[in-house]
């Protein structure tokens, strides 16, 4: 554990060494701001709850969280430093997680950091404070969930375009699997049970299921397969180029 800290520790330290973590932060904040109480209507809906922010929360995930991913491991092939942190005395599970720490909890800084929305309803009214701490870990897994594919792509390739265009879609597909509209046409011609596996590979699906106020054992599984999946598959990925 000592030497994931220190991975994780220079990476996160990393991302706020320029300017570009507060452009991050400030343009999730203002997208959610600007989601929740323009589109989702948050005021007008006469409840208290943050159901527009998380309702949104997952799409703006599909485009924020590529932009902390891509950078893991391309840039390190870019510039060649990859060749330098494999011959340092920490395995490239050590490594892999912990980027994939540090990129986590940068991600976490940006969506606790909405946490005034939470302070604003409850000051206005009387919110399920069960429901939204349910949505809250639901979100930080999606976005984990998100992290580890996407750190699993960047380590693919040089390009941190092409893994931010490739994460994007791969995390998608993740969630359209769940789309209402996808399963209704779906079902038009497919049995029960194909329409039953797409929910039940659908982040979308299970972080939904979250968002009526209950950590069920098998939506926090998923993430966390998902997770573990993509790190495994990380580590296996670094491993060949490594060999290369």
């Amino acid at each position: 554990m000592s030497r994931i800290s220190v991975i994780f520790r220079r990476e996160f330290a990393s991302y706020f060494a320029t300017p570009l973590a507060g452009v991050f932060l400030v343009l999730f904040l203002f997208l959610s701001g600007l989601f929740t109480f323009n589109l989702g209507g948050l005021f007008d809906r006469g409840q208290a709850d943050l159901r527009p922010f998380f309702q949104f929360l997952p799409w703006l995930l599909l485009f924020l969280v590529p932009a902390i991913s891509m950078r893991l491991w391309a840039e390190e092939r870019r510039i060649g430093t990859i060749e330098l942190l494999t011959t340092l005395p920490f395995t490239l599970t050590d490594l892999v997680l912990g980027k994939f720490l540090a990129a986590w909890a940068f991600a976490a800084v940006a969506i606790l950091l909405s946490t005034p929305m939470w302070i604003t309803v409850a000051w206005l009214g009387s919110p399920d404070h069960g429901v939204i701490i349910a949505s809250y870990c639901g979100g930080l897994l999606m976005a984990g969930s998100f992290l580890a594919v996407g750190g699993c792509i960047s380590a693919t390739t040089k390009n941190q375009v092409i893994a931010f265009v490739v994460c994007v879609v791969a995390c998608f597909l993740l969630l359209i699997t769940g789309f209402p509209a996808v399963q209704d046409y779906v079902s038009g011609w497919a049995p029960s049970a194909v329409v039953e596996s797409l929910a039940a590979v659908s982040a979308l699906s299970h972080f939904e299921s979250i968002l009526r106020g209950v950590l069920d054992v098998r939506d926090v599984l998923y993430f966390a397969s998902v997770i573990a999946a993509s790190l495994f598959a990380n580590v296996l990925i670094i491993q060949w180029r490594k060999a290369d």
